[in-house]
């Protein structure tokens, strides 16, 4: 489990293919002491494990999976990638829960200033959009972000210029494709509420709806 606080930003030095699967091999200044073989790291928001680490790298094992799911499997070396350790026990929850298991790819449509901030929007599957909620929460490559607006295929949020410098949103530019968690909560919410996911039956309940209803 993570916040969606980035604590550095890496850079991909290597990664050897595997059939469908791939080993990335990531610069790190992260304290290496702190971190065990089989210790989970979010990498642009998806959960990988560490099973090797030394001389400022960690190197991660990628499945099939999380290739086909996230962005990982397009980056070529030297990629910056975002980097959050796991949440420990008694830490402070500065952002939102996320579980670093990707939803989505969203693809940047817009990028503009606004007295300082950057405004990006992003273009999703539309059937993705009732997980998004305006003013509740979503992970952008790992980044916890509150989200401006919600539309039928897309939505937008407002990067702050501390966000921008810590992080790979600085240089985001429209085209570039990004790894989407939404809030598990509402997820949950909505599987109670609603029985079957929405996939599975065809129908579900409108977390907007919930949210207008004091539920999230």
């Amino acid at each position: 489990m993570f916040t969606g606080l980035i604590e550095e930003v890496g850079t991909l030095r290597r990664i050897e293919r595997a059939g469908t699967a791939a080993r990335l091999v990531v610069g790190s200044g992260l304290p290496l002491e702190s971190i065990a073989l089989g210790d989970s790291v979010a990498v642009n928001g998806a959960c990988l494990t560490v099973v090797a680490r030394g001389a400022g790298e960690l190197t991660f094992d990628a499945s099939p999976e999380t290739l086909e799911r996230t962005t990982l499997g397009t980056l070529s070396p030297g990629a910056r990638v975002n980097l959050e350790r796991a949440l420990r026990l008694g830490d402070r929850l500065g952002g939102h829960i996320v579980t670093g298991h990707v939803d989505f790819i969203a693809t940047v449509s817009e990028r503009r200033e606004v007295s300082g901030n950057i405004v990006f929007g992003f273009r999703i599957p539309p059937k993705f959009a009732r997980y998004l909620v305006a003013k509740g929460s979503v992970a952008i490559d790992g980044i916890s972000l509150t989200v401006n607006t919600v539309s039928g295929d897309g939505f937008t949020v407002n990067i702050i210029p501390h966000t921008a410098v810590m992080t790979t949103l600085s240089a985001a530019r429209p085209g570039d494709r990004m790894n989407i968690e939404t809030d598990i909560l509402g997820k949950y919410v909505e599987r109670l509420l609603g029985g079957d996911t929405p996939e599975r039956r065809g129908d579900g309940v409108s977390l907007e709806l919930l949210a207008k209803s004091g539920f999230l």
